[in-house]
């Protein structure tokens, strides 16, 4: 399950996600977009320390792009290259927030997630004790068999990350990871793992990432 809080985030996502798009090479905008948010899924951290959502939005009016993000109360060691950016949250405090491509935590979480047949993690609040569900803007499955157990990595140095195109690979021992950073909703997985996912205006299950064992 995970906790949101009531809270006050700046910057915000969109804006992290906004000044962070023109750098990136799979981006093909140009400047700095207005970001419009479609809808986010959660994964869980099994130790509860990082945060892990991915958000599903659309860049200028143009393509919807998949932006997987981690929350971090401490920098990752190793993970400058993956650094979208520090907010400050109200309850948390300062948070490191990285593209999640490059922190083992989200890859152990989505190759769990594709490979054993899972999905996005339950929401909720607390308040005054108890638990007050949150529906999520995003659904997702994955198409592994949920009786499989995964390796996983602890480590930035114990993955390989690479973009080429609008493909960003995770490679670790005994799995491998492609997350889709443009949505094709037509995209054919080509006989791989999956995960697929519905949001607002996306009704049919489109590709976001697929896995395959190695």
């Amino acid at each position: 399950m995970a906790l949101i809080h009531r809270a006050q985030i700046r910057p915000t996502k969109m804006e992290l996600i906004g000044g962070w798009l023109p750098s990136q090479s799979w981006y093909a905008g140009g400047g700095q977009p207005e970001v419009q948010p479609l809808g986010s899924y959660r994964f869980d951290d099994p130790a509860g320390e990082v945060g892990i959502d991915s958000h599903l939005v659309r860049a200028d009016g143009a393509q919807i792009l998949h932006v997987p993000m981690t929350y971090r109360a401490a920098p990752l060691a190793g993970g400058e290259p993956w650094l979208i950016g520090t907010t400050e949250h109200t309850v948390l405090g300062k948070r490191w927030v990285y593209d999640a491509c490059g922190d083992p935590v989200y890859a152990n979480a989505l190759a769990a997630a594709i490979l054993a047949g899972g999905a996005q993690a339950e929401e909720y609040f607390e308040i005054d004790g108890r638990r007050e569900s949150r529906t999520s803007t995003a659904h997702v499955t994955g198409s592994g068999d949920s009786a499989r157990e995964l390796d996983t990595v602890d480590k930035v140095a114990d993955l390989s990350c690479t973009t080429d195109g609008v493909v960003t690979t995770i490679r670790a021992t005994g799995w491998e990871l492609r997350i889709l950073r443009v949505i094709d909703p037509k995209a054919d997985a080509g006989g791989e793992y999956t995960l697929t996912g519905t949001w607002s205006d996306q009704e049919t299950p489109a590709l976001l990432a697929t896995a395959r064992l190695s």
